[in-house]
């Protein structure tokens, strides 16, 4: 084996064993586009490691992403705010940056079905998963169904200290089943450890006065609003179901289809 030959196997070994898969890959053709520029030594590890970096970076954001695991991936360039004109699109340009995660802050999302509130709320999320932020999108129902689960299987203690991991917990669609009292037990617990250190986005259907119909107790209900809304971001969604809109252009073009046959 010549000299240089050994060199190089000795370097790609290193480079696995410190984990550099972006160096390894590139270091050989970016040496060769550095000889050609004339760059010195510096440069070129300067690119190299830059290049490591933005890899690593990605990949960490794509991690947080898939953790997160939001039911679909939506992004604020998807929401049409001409469309759903009630939503203060400043105010959520505004929390895209993710200030809100660092203040420990809530946003509720409060409006009709089918306003687009998931969308924004997984926006959001998906915002805080490439700022670096760790996020985990719940179901409200199926989280409460889940720490139910967990008690009887005296994992309790252990869901809820994975909770409190993440920056930012997202629970969709509050108000559409309503929960047992063990249930609402359990979510105000998950809403009273995430008081002051954790940030959380709700949707939710129902206006403030009517969430008892959900929680039950009152005082249950007041004391776990009381913890959500003192720093809190409140977004309303009033106009039209996207579904229905949607649903009546389905059924125009249809009929306009079954006139012209």
């Amino acid at each position: 084996m010549s000299k240089q030959r050994k060199s190089t196997v000795l370097l790609e070994h290193h480079l696995k064993q410190l984990k550099l898969p972006t160096i390894l890959k590139e270091y050989s053709l970016l040496a060769r586009s550095c000889s050609q520029e004339k760059c010195d030594y510096p440069t070129y590890l300067l690119r190299l490691c830059e290049k490591e970096s933005a890899d690593r970076q990605r990949r960490a954001m794509d991690r947080r992403i898939k953790a997160a695991k939001f039911p679909m991936l939506k992004t604020i360039d998807s929401f049409n705010f001409k469309v759903q004109s009630s939503v203060n699109e400043p105010l959520i340009r505004e929390l895209l940056r993710c200030e809100f995660i660092d203040k420990n802050e809530n946003v509720l999302l409060i409006g009709n079905s089918g306003t687009g509130k998931t969308h924004l709320a997984t926006a959001l999320g998906f915002a805080a998963c490439c700022e670096g932020y760790k996020v985990r999108f719940f179901g409200c129902t199926a989280l409460v169904t889940q720490l139910l689960e967990a008690r009887e299987e005296r994992q309790l203690q252990r869901l809820l200290t994975q909770l409190q991991k993440q920056d930012l917990l997202i629970l969709d669609e509050l108000g559409y089943v309503p929960f047992s009292k063990a249930g609402s037990e359990l979510l105000f617990e998950v809403v009273s450890r995430a008081y002051e250190r954790q940030s959380l986005i709700i949707t939710t259907n129902l206006p403030f006065e009517s969430w008892t119909e959900v929680c039950g107790s009152e005082r249950l209900t007041g004391a776990m609003l009381d913890r959500l809304t003192h720093r809190v971001h409140i977004i309303e969604a009033n106009g039209e179901s996207y579904r229905l809109e949607q649903s009546r252009k389905r059924l125009a073009k249809q009929k306009k289809r079954v006139s012209q046959n």
